[in-house]
């Protein structure tokens, strides 16, 4: 397992707040009853685990396959349906949406390997990740890969708790299958908009793994 670089600052923090508040608490409070200290030490312990692990990156085999959409992202499969995609596509598509918990992994990769043709960050509301309407209306950054004849676009989409989306990817770059293209701090969703004849290989509330998981085969 190793640390995704957009964790080294949030890291650091989290280890100064760590080491100051238990400093105080030990040094500058000894009065204070063991209990009330030693139940500190164990929440500010948890809390800066919790952001160790938020950023972790776990050893994996990943799936190469050019029939297959890979899952962007580790999470619960909350969304399968046919939707209007007003955005790029101006036509039906397949949606696949994969939520985030903070508990997991949060690198996203690229479903599949081809070239980026369109890349677009878009301002918008902090809607709960599982919300309907936040797809469309929360702040989101679309990318679209085309593959041979057929294009997906995947959509890394900010939550109440996700204040930041990365996105790695640049209009005209070659991608690899898998590869990371950003990463969603603390939580939220990425859409998969797919062809609408492609066969779907997950079930609702599936748990999936980012990189891994074989979302959908084109036909």
């Amino acid at each position: 397992m190793t640390i995704h670089r957009e964790g080294y600052k949030s890291i650091a923090v989290a280890t100064l707040l760590f080491g100051a508040i238990n400093l105080i608490i030990f040094w500058f409070l000894p009065a204070l009853p063991v209990w009330i200290s030693a139940g500190i030490f164990m929440i500010t312990l948890a809390v800066f685990l919790l952001i160790i692990s938020f950023f972790r990156i776990p050893s994996r085999k990943l799936t190469i396959n050019d029939d297959q959409i890979i899952a962007p992202a580790d999470g619960k499969v909350v969304v399968i349906e046919e939707v209007f995609d007003t955005e790029y596509f101006n036509a039906k598509c397949l949606q696949i949406s994969v939520f985030m918990s903070p508990l997991n992994v949060h690198v996203n990769r690229c479903p599949v390997a081809g070239e980026v043709i369109y890349n677009q960050y878009h301002k918008g509301k902090y809607l709960v990740a599982w919300h309907p309407k936040s797809s469309t209306e929360n702040e989101r950054h679309s990318s679209v890969i085309q593959k041979g004849k057929y294009q997906v676009l995947v959509k890394q989409i900010a939550g109440a708790l996700a204040k930041r989306i990365v996105n790695y990817l640049e209009v005209g770059q070659k991608v690899n299958q898998c590869e990371e293209l950003g990463f969603i701090k603390f939580g939220s969703r990425v859409d998969l908009l797919l062809p609408p004849d492609v066969k779907v290989n997950v079930q609702l509330n599936q748990v999936v793994q980012g990189g891994v998981s074989v979302l959908a085969t084109f036909s």
